[in-house]
């Protein structure tokens, strides 16, 4: 059995997750300085969700493809997104981007003023109070929203393939894959795949699950 799938779609699911981390915590960041910014960035983020994932690799293509400014450009100082790893990531990045900004800022939505009216009172800034104060509170959608965006990352199919292409050992993720197998009539090797996307599938949704009793409990015990 060829493992270089799941290597790879670790790899573009890791990075993918950190970057919709540091993009969400921003997107939320900046969406608390108005109700205005706020409604245009909900409105962006939750974009890519309602379309179709094949529509959003085609998007990302023409982007980032060499016809393209971006594209030329990049490739003239050496960096390539169409059949590389980093089409991958960006793919992966853009189609999970809304499941990971939506649990943050649904955390954040849910702390209590009064938290940071007292912050505001002690002298504690905008940033400080939104790093010190509510990410420590909404930890728990913050965990949940980390772990479903790593979850389709890792499941991404469409977008990738439209981005990166099908290459084994290099761009071949886990559901592609699966479809190349079933494609080829392997159906032994497909549901070896299978069995692997659902054995993390049903670990996320088990960590998710754990996540939220301890977070209800200790809230209870409070």
């Amino acid at each position: 059995m060829d493992l270089s799938p799941v290597y790879v779609s670790f790899k573009v699911a890791l990075i993918s997750t950190f970057i919709n981390i540091f993009l969400s915590l921003a997107c939320v960041y900046i969406s608390m300085k108005g109700r205005g910014v706020r409604r245009v960035i909900d409105v962006m983020a939750t974009f890519p969700m309602v379309l179709p994932p094949t529509f959003v690799g085609f998007i990302i293509l023409m982007l980032f493809g060499l016809r393209s400014p971006i594209g030329s450009f990049l490739d003239s100082i050496g960096i390539r997104v169409v059949f590389t790893v980093l089409g991958a990531v960006i793919a992966s990045s853009v189609v999970s981007f809304p499941l990971v900004y939506r649990s943050i800022d649904a955390g954040f939505k849910s702390v209590d003023a009064s938290f940071i009216k007292a912050a505001k009172v002690l002298g504690a800034g905008s940033f400080k109070i939104f790093f010190r104060v509510m990410l420590p509170l909404a930890w728990p959608s913050f965990l949940s929203g980390v772990i479903l965006g790593f979850s389709r990352a890792l499941g991404e199919f469409g977008a990738t393939l439209m981005v990166a292409g099908n290459i084994p050992g290099r761009t071949q993720t886990l559901p592609l894959a699966l479809y190349f197998y079933v494609e080829q009539g392997d159906i032994e090797m497909a549901w070896l795949y299978g069995i692997i996307i659902v054995a993390i599938a049903l670990a996320a949704s088990l960590s998710i699950e754990f996540l939220s009793d301890r977070f209800v409990l200790k809230k209870e015990n409070q």
